[in-house]
């Protein structure tokens, strides 16, 4: 059981490092070495990849103690005072540019970075941060510096050897030896609305202060950052998770050409296959359509709820998360190519991505809001009505804390297809209903997973 999740090919412009010899800490001591002169293996990785892990120093304040909420900048009872947290990151070019975890550098108000030979700080400014993928770039003043090579994670392969280099409990270049355990992890760390989460598995000891620090192959090529630690006790006692390098070098690109990640969009929602359709189906692995966005490049290409996701551009799809993270290389703009089981047969459809701003207006095409109720109202899509198999219903989204909404208990996404015995098509016309009834109140709908629910309400 997992008790606690804890933080724990670069072709752009990066130049990653080719010396023959390099210095590096091994221990107390400093050592300048021939790498020539080491046999491939263990040893030769350590000290290929250990300069080009740094450790980094996050300054914040927090607030301790108090409890008054909104206004805890005036709370009497509280206090604010600095904090320090540090982890790990990776050099990816000469010039300065660092790739990190996101979580290890939220909040900072100052953020240092110590090279490997401890020689000289430097402070270091935040490029970009993604919350979605936990990945955050920085850079540093800094020139001639020991750059990673980045290896292809999808040619990692379950039990290939790899070693984890970070900086846990303070304990600078600190080297962990383990296999690949597994790839395509989703863990649900990510708490963001649109998570990237395809995770390599390891069981090379990753800690704390391991976070955004290197997992690399046995050619001393960066392979993933790692990011968490499975847990029951906060340290290593299980399984460390990684985000593969292909995610990582196409993050930083965005970074630095952008100052943004770049996010594509299918238009449509995915889950799973479960054992019992993947054995009607006879197929191993893919992913079922759960929602089209109506107008989207899925809905346009006459993708449908139920068709079942087996290719995307050829790569396999096997969970959702090697879907997620297949997209994840994709840039709004990019065509793309589906290939999915529908009735038994299979289908190609050909489309462009959209952005997340374009896919988030589909999402909340046609809503309104009532700030009386407290919520936004969104007359179910055409997709949607064939999907819960009724002929009408209105969507609850964007519940306001404090709203009759929120007081009904009403969750995020309930559908309500009746309100006092009558239907409604028009988010407005059922706005106007609820906002104007008395007295006892009934209401019948579904849950956004289909499941069928009733209430009953007194309205002053």
């Amino acid at each position: 059981m997992m008790a606690g999740i804890f933080g724990a090919w670069l072709f752009f412009s990066f130049q990653s490092t080719s010396k023959e010899s390099i210095s590096y800490q091994n221990g107390n001591v400093f050592r300048n070495v021939n790498l020539n002169a080491l046999p491939d293996g263990f040893v030769k990785a350590s000290a290929i990849s250990t300069p080009c892990v740094v450790f980094i120093k996050n300054e914040s304040t927090v607030q301790y103690g108090g409890g008054f909420g909104w206004f805890w900048d005036f709370d009497p009872f509280g206090s604010r005072g600095k904090a320090t947290s540090t982890g790990s990151g990776v050099i990816v070019s000469k010039d300065g540019y660092i790739v990190t975890n996101n979580h290890v550098i939220s909040g900072a108000e100052k953020l240092t970075v110590v090279l490997n030979n401890q020689k000289k700080e430097y402070a270091a400014k935040v490029i970009g941060a993604d919350p979605s993928s936990d990945l955050a770039l920085l850079k540093i003043d800094a020139g001639d510096l020991p750059a990673i090579a980045f290896a292809n994670s999808d040619n990692v392969m379950v039990g290939d050897w790899v070693l984890a280099v970070g900086n846990p409990f303070n304990l600078t270049s600190t080297v962990t030896a383990g296999i690949v355990s597994a790839k395509g992890r989703n863990i649900n760390l990510v708490q963001n609305q649109f998570p990237i989460e395809s995770f390599i598995q390891t069981d090379a000891a990753i800690n704390p202060g391991n976070s955004g620090g290197a997992l690399i192959n046995t050619a001393g090529e960066l392979v993933g950052i790692n990011t968490a630690i499975q847990s029951n006790t906060g340290s290593y006692t299980g399984y460390g998770f990684a985000i593969p390098s292909n995610i990582v070098n196409k993050i930083v690109k965005d970074f630095i050409q952008f100052g943004e990640v770049k996010r594509a969009f299918l238009g449509l929602n995915a889950a799973d296959l479960d054992a019992a359709k993947s054995e009607s189906l006879k197929l191993n692995g893919g992913v079922v359509i759960s929602e089209i966005l109506d107008d989207g490049p899925a809905a346009k290409a006459d993708l449908r709820v139920g068709d079942v996701i087996i290719k995307l551009d050829e790569k396999p799809v096997d969970t959702k998360a090697t879907f997620d993270e297949n997209l994840a290389y994709h840039r709004p703009g990019d065509e793309i190519k589906i290939t999915a089981i529908r009735s038994g047969k299979e289908i190609v459809k050909t489309f462009k991505l959209i952005d997340k701003s374009d896919n988030n207006a589909l999402m909340m095409k046609g809503a309104v809001n009532s700030k009386v109720m407290g919520a936004d109202f969104q007359p179910l899509g055409a997709s949607d009505l064939q999907k819960y198999g009724i002929s009408q219903g209105i969507r609850i989204l964007n519940i306001q804390r404090g709203g009759y909404i929120s007081q009904m208990g009403l969750p995020s996404g309930f559908i309500i297809v009746k309100f006092n015995g009558n239907t409604y098509s028009d988010a407005e016309d059922l706005i106007s209903a609820m906002e104007s009834s008395r007295g006892r109140i009934s209401m019948e709908g579904l849950t956004k997973e289909g499941s069928r629910q009733s209430f009953s309400f007194f309205s002053n």
